[in-house]
């Protein structure tokens, strides 16, 4: 069994792409291990209501104004 646990900001990210998080760590534990850890894969995504990094706390307007001054990977 392979619990992944994800810890995001709360208000980022839209039910789609939680979804896709989701399905997309799941598959990643599949090409590692095989077909047989699709239904022994949990993943547990936690919203956090309360983040600080060098002690600022950060709101989701925080968090999308340094997602959109960061480069998009080619």
């Amino acid at each position: 069994m392979a619990l992944v646990t994800i810890d995001v900001v709360k208000g980022i990210f839209t039910a789609d792409q939680k979804k896709d998080m989701i399905e997309r760590v799941t598959e990643a534990m599949i090409s590692v291990e095989g077909e047989a850890m699709r239904q022994v894969t949990w993943v547990k995504l936690n919203e956090i209501d309360h983040w600080a990094v060098g002690g600022r706390l950060l709101s989701p307007e925080i968090v999308h104004a340094q997602m959109a001054a960061t480069p998009k990977a080619a």
